[in-house]
């Protein structure tokens, strides 16, 4: 198959090209495209064959379900059942955004999209390619991450083309991705509502709107063998193809730890990669090290996060390692991508 690559311009969305894709997807193809989140592959949520392309393009669990992209609120009303007052006050405050929600389904929506689940996960993005595509493409799409399943997830066109290329019908190039981190998953289906996977709507902002929020513990364990009711829950995830384990305990002995373990893999012929941030970063003296960014930013790490790990699969490094993070706010949603990463290796020193 050949994959066709489009540019294209915020300034000026090219409506023939948003046509074409809405086409491709009208007839069962597929289309990746950015959000304000990562990249996602988008098909057909409403035809099954589509679905069925996604898992088959990603090499996706079929157990693992698709989130359904729309472009209005009205259209929610066509898919989820059983829409409660707390499901309201959070679209109020968060749609179109990072945050998607679970409901009950309707007959509507095929099982293949939901992974044989009666809940749909649904999202409204905020970034205008997202919004256009999904129009033209009949008002529901369904868009994981479009990655190959387990790699980092995608946040510019070319990783896309990494993974997927030959795969798919055509990539929207929108540049780099904003958030760089999928989408804070709430089921509203359960009281009180779950967090299924942290993002960039935090615990805190979810409270401040609408009460008590339990988080499942599935965000911090190992995989365990639930079946998936959202995606990321169950396996493992943004690997890059080196081991990575994540170094955890206070500043001054993950450093001195990394540098021991470095020279320790480096005398043994490896080579290694470091994740480390701003304030740290230059007292690592071997090693490929990558800063995420400044502790103060969280928002400048999670954007990085993923393109540095795709980077370490690029200079084919044999073992990283990764200090840690803080687990609060947005930091949360860092380690969870992080955890899962690195199949939950941890060192704690």
């Amino acid at each position: 198959m050949d994959t066709k690559i489009r540019k294209l311009s915020y300034d000026g969305i090219d409506r023939k090209v948003i046509e074409e894709a809405g086409q491709i997807l009208k007839s069962g193809g597929l289309v990746a495209f950015p959000t304000e989140t990562v990249y996602g592959l988008g098909g057909d949520a409403l035809n099954p064959a589509s679905s069925g392309k996604i898992y088959a393009a990603k090499g996706r669990p079929s157990d693992n379900p698709l989130i359904v992209h729309i472009a209005e609120r009205s259209a929610l009303t066509q898919i989820a059942a059983n829409i409660s007052g707390k499901a309201e006050r959070l679209m109020d405050a968060f749609w179109p955004g990072p945050l998607t929600l679970i409901f009950e389904k309707k007959p509507l929506v095929p099982d293949k999209t939901t992974g044989g689940l009666p809940t749909v996960a649904v999202r409204m993005p905020s970034d205008p390619i997202a919004e256009a595509l999904i129009r033209a493409g009949g008002g529901f799409v369904a868009a994981p991450s479009a990655n190959v399943s387990g790699r980092p997830s995608t946040t510019t066109a070319a990783h896309v083309a990494e993974d997927l290329n030959g795969r798919i019908e055509m990539i929207l190039d929108g540049g780099q991705a904003v958030i760089g981190l999928e989408s804070t998953i709430v089921d509203v289906s359960a009281e009180p509502p779950v967090i299924l996977r942290p993002g960039a709507v935090t615990k805190s902002m979810l409270e401040r709107e609408i009460g008590a929020v339990e988080t499942d513990k599935a965000i911090i364990a190992s995989d365990s063998g639930v079946r998936p009711k959202a995606p990321g829950m169950k396996y493992r995830h943004y690997a890059p193809k080196a081991g990575l384990t994540i170094v955890e305990g206070e500043t001054e002995r993950v450093v001195s730890a990394i540098r021991h373990l470095t020279e320790e893999a480096e005398r043994a012929g490896k080579k290694v990669g470091i994740i480390a941030a701003d304030e740290t970063a230059f007292r690592y003296p071997a090693g490929l090290v990558q800063s995420l960014g400044a502790r103060s930013r969280e928002a400048e790490i999670s954007a990085h996060l993923f393109e540095v790990l795709r980077r370490f699969d690029d200079t084919e490094v044999d073992c990283i390692y990764s200090e840690a993070f803080e687990d609060a706010g947005l930091g949360t949603a860092i380690m969870n991508r992080l955890l899962k990463a690195a199949g939950h290796q941890v060192l704690r020193v």
